[in-house]
C-alpha cells in the first residue's frame, strides 16, 4: 500500500493511508488476530457474516426491482 506526501502535508497523507486501510479491511482482520480464535468460533462467526451479506444481497435486488422501498436519504446538516 502507498500513499504520497504532497507539500509536505503529513496530516492529508495519513488520513488518506487510514481510508485506503479501511476499505482494505486491515483494521478488522488486525482486531480479529488480536487473540486466538478457536476454529469452532470462527466457522459461527464466517457463517454469521455469510448469512449476513447473502440478505444484503437480496434486500439490493428487490430494492433495484422496485419490490421494497430504498433506505432514506440522511440529510447533509454539517
Amino acid at each position: 500500500m502507498q500513499v504520497i506526501v504532497r507539500d509536505n502535508n503529513v496530516e492529508q497523507a495519513m488520513r488518506a493511508l487510514k481510508k485506503k486501510m479501511q476499505r482494505e479491511g486491515l483494521f478488522r482482520e488486525m482486531k480479529e488476530r488480536r487473540a486466538y480464535e478457536k476454529p469452532s468460533e470462527r466457522r459461527v462467526r464466517e457463517r454469521a457474516q455469510a448469512i449476513a451479506r447473502q440478505r444484503k444481497a437480496a434486500r439490493k435486488k428487490l430494492q433495484r426491482e422496485g419490490l421494497l422501498a430504498s433506505p432514506k436519504r440522511r440529510s447533509s446538516g454539517r
